[in-house]
């Protein structure tokens, strides 16, 4: 069936859009200035010009069907695209504007991407960032997400992924956890250590490679503590709990002060990939293109300043 003339597909697909991202009619409907009985209706007439249902709906939630999936990723694609197409019309197409969601890791996210992210803000008035900090995978469409920076390697085939940097990795154990002990000599020798895992990357047993060798050494550790938190894991290593394996632009500090010691300098822990991801789309509003090339040079090299911002 096609649509009623007064109210062309565009505008069907816009509140579609604004039920999903609200997360129900009613709350859409008030984001539109709109009454609930209409967006009501404009869903239904979208579901019967398209012959699928969207959504399934009870008395306390919302859920998207398959189709309603499929169509909700489409029609932000193509609403985007209608937008570029107008402020192409009018010459406005590189001005950014508008509300950019970003996530991002935890540590970075408060320590060192605050200042690049302030930098954004200053150039750009008229756009405002959601900044959400969490380590897991987002789900693009569901949540609403622009943009993440990532850390570790990437499996989201749905997702453009651009790697723009590498953490480097050092292991490091308080001095109280040494006393009455030899300082390692080999890799293998840090399983004899009590360990702390990083759950997200490590669990059960590191890597290490020789420098000046090339040999390789997998060695097995049984941690007394698991964390997803790397400010967890820090504070447990100065705490002197057990022998960790972090990020060397928050440890660094540590090692200099003599909170932590670098165990087995010659043993090289292989880099953590940083990426910028977002979802596969024809069209990129200027606010993300912009995002993107900042966040890029900000991050593009390990050594740099950004990588130096340290806790006041």
């Amino acid at each position: 069936m096609s649509t009623s003339p007064a109210v062309d597909r565009i505008e069907l697909m816009q509140t579609f859009l604004h039920i999903v991202e609200a997360g129900s009619l009613s709350a859409a409907a008030l984001q539109m200035g709109a009454t609930q009985p209409t967006v009501s209706r404009r869903l239904q007439a979208l579901e019967r010009s398209l012959g699928v249902r969207l959504l399934r709906r009870s008395t306390h939630a919302m859920k998207l069907t398959e189709d309603g999936e499929r169509c909700y990723e489409r029609a932000r694609e193509l609403i985007a695209d209608w937008h570029a197409f107008e402020a192409d019309l009018r010459g406005v197409g590189d001005e950014p504007e508008g509300t950019l969601r970003v996530v991002a890791p935890h540590a970075l996210g408060q320590l060192l991407l605050v200042g690049p992210l302030a930098e954004y803000l200053r150039a750009y008035p008229r756009v405002s960032v959601e900044w959400l900090l969490n380590d897991r995978r987002p789900d693009f469409i569901a949540e609403g997400v622009d943009c993440a920076i990532q850390v570790g390697e990437m499996t989201d085939a749905m997702a453009v992924a651009v790697k723009v940097s590498e953490v480097p990795r050092v292991v490091v154990a308080a001095p109280s956890l040494l006393e009455g002990r030899s300082p390692p000599a080999h890799a293998a020798e840090l399983a004899e250590l009590p360990w702390l895992a990083l759950r997200t990357f490590y669990r059960n047993e590191v890597l290490l490679t020789h420098r000046p060798t090339g040999e390789i050494a997998r060695v097995p550790i049984r941690p007394r503590m698991s964390t997803d938190s790397l400010y967890a894991l820090q504070s447990a290593a100065r705490m002197g709990l057990g022998a960790c394996l972090g990020s060397a632009w928050l440890l660094n500090e540590d090692i200099a002060a003599g909170r932590l010691v670098q165990l087995v300098p010659q043993w090289h822990v292989a880099p953590l990939p940083v990426y910028l991801t977002y979802p596969h789309t024809r069209f990129q509003p200027a606010r993300l293109r912009r995002f993107i090339e900042m966040m890029r040079l900000a991050l593009a090299d390990p050594t740099g300043q950004v990588w130096e911002a340290r806790v006041a």
